[in-house]
């Protein structure tokens, strides 16, 4: 049996520890701030990653040393700003949006942060744009952040794409412990159970679940998962 701490803990809330982690770590700039508030001024949902999110992704690509990135989700392009800024000079980010008035607030951000020459949004409906891809050099990593009904799908796109090695990594995979609630028969909460058993599940992927907190949510979830070498996709 453990002695009593001389010094008992006390509780600590969640947001107090991701705003210490933000600051420690992901710290935004200007060009990030004012690109969210632009967002908010243009009425854009409020849901894009957090900076902490950001941070992981940009490191992730560094890790790996991705120099070709899909984006599945656009939004305002906060996080195709994380991910640009990562990517060496000569390196291409290819971020989906469906809508044009999203499209365009990423582009100014993303002009203004100086990316333009290696971040292209591509307007469209994803499943569209990713079969024009079919044809294109495979990526190294593909960040999901989208409508969450079609992560399915968008994890067969991201199989077919992506080269042996690469990384697969999707947002609000957890959604407040949705995905445990058998009674929750909401589309996009089925759907995220789906891709979260394909990746465990799937011989060619090796993955696991991050926790994180995301814009709106209390408790969510990163799914990181590396292709396995000569796998075949």
């Amino acid at each position: 049996m453990q002695p009593d701490s001389p010094h008992p803990k006390t509780p600590v809330q969640d947001e107090s520890l991701h705003a210490y982690i933000s600051r420690l770590y992901a710290a935004q700039d200007d060009v990030q701030l004012d690109l969210l508030t632009a967002a908010e001024r243009e009425g854009l949902p409020q849901i894009s990653v957090s900076p902490a999110l950001g941070k992981l992704l940009a490191l992730l690509v560094q890790i790996s040393g991705a120099r070709r990135i899909l984006e599945i989700g656009t939004l305002a392009g906060y996080s195709a700003v994380w991910l640009g800024r990562a990517l060496p000079t000569d390196g291409k980010l290819i971020s989906l949006e469906i809508e044009p008035k999203h499209a365009a607030v990423a582009r100014r951000s993303i002009e203004r942060a100086g990316l333009a020459d290696r971040v292209e949004v591509r307007v469209g409906p994803a499943l569209d744009s990713l079969a024009k891809l079919a044809g294109d050099p495979a990526f190294d990593m593909v960040f999901i952040d989208a409508d969450k009904p079609s992560y399915p799908a968008y994890l067969d796109w991201a199989l077919r794409l992506v080269r042996p090695g690469g990384l697969i990594v999707a947002d609000n995979v957890l959604r407040d412990g949705d995905v445990l609630s058998p009674d929750i028969q909401d589309a996009g909460i089925q759907a995220i159970r789906t891709y979260n058993d394909r990746v465990a599940q799937d011989p060619r992927l090796d993955g696991l679940i991050l926790f994180t907190r995301s814009r709106g949510h209390e408790v969510d979830g990163v799914s990181v998962a590396r292709v396995r070498d000569g796998s075949p996709v």
